[in-house]
């Protein structure tokens, strides 16, 4: 089957280490399900992969991807929860079992024309959400779902900053923090990009700039570039939820400010089957669909990872099988 695969491991050129061409087709050990992928989606997760973050060169060649949506062996719109773990473990949640790992890191990625996942994995598609609207959601609006709600504990009307719109948990949580009634303000170098959240439905500024009022949540993809405002950024007691460090992940954080003000810095890694779940019902009844960027045929992988390391995109990139 075509699948694009990381064929080596390179921290400075990851991209030299993609490589699209016929893989074996997909192990199925006992409890597993084999899913015929219609869509699936790019993510940042993918880059750090090829240079070497959460995958061993002792694992390679392994398929990419996290995100996937197709039907499975009896012909059922499905979408992939790409988060292999045991709830029961983690206390209910598989995301805390130290076990845990992503689709990509262990096991065979999505980028394929089929993927094994445990049968749990599997979370039924609602009619209304096409394959390329749900493979953009288990990881990018996945990750800002639990951001907002689970961990972030956005309030009835409350306020949120999301820095960096323009990436795919970014431009997902502005969208999803419109949908759930809060003011939203998103931080972009970028004009173009201020443009496009403010079409969101975003109150868009650049980095650094004062708002104004202090929010509640903090949606932080961003790190070291922007975790000073993050903290300022904050009202008494608020919550800056961190899931990314794209420009670096050793920022100066002032305590005083942290204890003074009783502020939480909580971390986010994807989210349950069960938010997955509860992420689709709520794009049912909002009717809320991902930004998509564009897509691609599998066979141009290259194409939208490029474009993915450049930065440039809005939304998120779609492949096809």
């Amino acid at each position: 089957m075509l699948a694009a695969y990381a064929k080596r491991i390179d921290p400075d050129d990851p991209l030299s280490a993609l490589a699209v061409g016929e893989r074996p087709e997909p192990e199925v050990p006992d409890g597993w399900a084999v899913v015929d992928v219609a869509a699936a989606s790019v993510n940042h997760h993918d880059l750090w992969s090829l240079r070497g973050v959460g995958l061993s060169a002792d694992a390679l060649p392994m398929i990419l991807g996290c995100d996937a949506a197709g039907t499975d062996a009896d012909g059922r719109r499905v979408v992939v929860h790409a988060v292999i773990g045991d709830p029961a473990v983690g206390g209910g949640d598989e995301t805390l079992d130290p076990r845990r790992s992503l689709l990509s890191e262990r096991y065979q990625g999505t980028l394929a024309q089929r993927v094994a996942v445990p049968a749990r994995n599997l979370v039924p598609l609602p009619d209304g959400i096409d394959f390329d609207a749900a493979a953009c959601l288990p990881t990018a609006w996945l990750t800002a779902y639990r951001m907002l709600t689970t961990r972030g504990r956005l309030p009835d009307g409350g306020a949120v900053l999301v820095q960096g719109a323009g990436g795919g948990v970014a431009s997902a949580a502005v969208v999803l923090a419109r949908a759930l009634g809060a003011r939203v303000y998103a931080t972009s170098r970028d004009a173009a990009k201020r443009d496009r959240v403010a079409e969101l439905g975003a109150t868009a500024v650049e980095p650094g700039a004062k708002l104004p009022e202090r929010v509640d949540v903090v949606i932080e993809t961003v790190g070291e570039a922007t975790f000073e405002h993050s903290l300022k950024c904050a009202k008494p007691g608020g919550r800056i939820v961190v899931a990314g460090a794209t420009s670096g992940h050793l920022p100066a954080v002032d305590l005083r400010r942290v204890f003074f003000l009783q502020l939480e810095i909580l971390g986010a890694t994807m989210g349950t089957r069960d938010e997955l779940a509860a992420l689709l019902d709520l794009c049912i009844a909002q009717n809320l669909r991902p930004v998509v960027d564009s897509s691609y045929p599998l066979a141009d992988a290259a194409t939208a990872f490029a474009r993915l390391a450049e930065g440039t995109a809005f939304g998120k990139l779609v492949l096809h099988p």
